[in-house]
């Protein structure tokens, strides 16, 4: 007889918080095998569970992430405020080349967007709509306007049913607030410290929630714990290049085939930016991180 199969929903301290097909959640622990194999099981794992308190196998992973530790991601949601905590772009371009290159599909949510200006707004605008153009699409989320926030969540509800989404952004920008309004459920929240502008970690233990989609189709997001720094892959000049999307039709152009696109003359990324087909606030962030992977080395 097949073996019961159930998704990982947490992990804390050895034990494991597993979703059973039947919908029942138990909580088990893995067997010894799996560290002597040294596989650690991670937050979305598909396991075979045997029924006396241990779960037997973690079945292919199709994707992993680092941070958050996770498998089997269908998409990620990353956080940011462009209030006080502004978004910190070359962070964000961290998250986004690190899922690219695990083939992992990204919407940015930025939240508070309601305590920006006017003028503050359409700066925003411009440079999101460059990223989207990328590939990278976006919703801003008000704070206070309820009409705002409820047609926000009617478009985002969609993109989280029957999928697996990840939520990560740094501490402080509102991820798990956020949540419970798409959710409706409770969270742990925590206040933006007045003080530093930086935020309080509340989200000790990434886990997965369960909820039902607009639709009715139940879908799962793990809520994480928030980060300053962000690890991405040591990248040649070329993986970094081809990481970002909007440089991928210029690559092999250039004048010189060991083009870096960063001082070369005749390098067609470079003219792209010029004539404003790239946005020159990815273009520096791709110089930024450029010099980042040969200070690593």
């Amino acid at each position: 007889m097949d073996k019961e199969t159930g998704r990982i929903i947490a992990g804390i301290g050895g034990n494991y918080d597993v979703l059973c097909e039947s919908g029942k959640v138990l909580r088990l622990k893995a067997r010894g095998v799996f560290r002597n194999r040294k596989i650690t099981p991670l937050l979305g794992d598909r396991v075979t569970i045997s029924g006396d308190g241990f779960f037997d196998a973690v079945l292919e992973r199709k994707n992993t992430s680092i941070r958050p530790a996770a498998a089997n991601i269908d998409q990620m949601v990353v956080v940011f405020a462009v209030h006080k905590s502004e978004p910190h772009f070359k962070l964000l371009d961290r998250f986004l080349i690190e899922c690219d290159l695990r083939k992992i599909p990204v919407l940015m949510i930025f939240t508070k967007a309601d305590l920006l200006s006017e003028g503050e707004r359409e700066k925003l605008v411009r440079i999101l709509d460059a990223y989207e153009a990328a590939g990278y699409p976006y919703e801003l989320i008000s704070n206070q306007d309820e009409s705002a926030r409820e047609d926000a969540k009617n478009r985002i509800l969609p993109k989280l049913s029957g999928k697996l989404t990840i939520f990560a952004g740094p501490s402080g920008v509102g991820k798990s607030s956020l949540i419970s309004f798409l959710t409706d459920t409770t969270q742990e929240v925590g206040e933006l410290s007045e003080k530093i502008s930086r935020g309080k970690n509340t989200t000790r233990h990434a886990r997965l929630l369960t909820f039902q989609g607009a639709d009715g189709v139940m879908g799962l997001i793990g809520d994480t714990p928030g980060f300053s720094s962000f690890y991405m892959q040591k990248l040649d000049p070329e993986e970094l290049a081809m990481a970002y999307p909007e440089f991928r039709p210029y690559l092999g152009s250039c004048r010189y085939s060991n083009c870096s696109h960063l001082k070369e003359e005749g390098c067609a990324v470079r003219d792209a930016v010029r004539q404003g087909q790239i946005l020159p606030l990815r273009y520096r962030n791709f110089s930024a991180l450029y010099q980042d992977s040969l200070n690593s080395i």
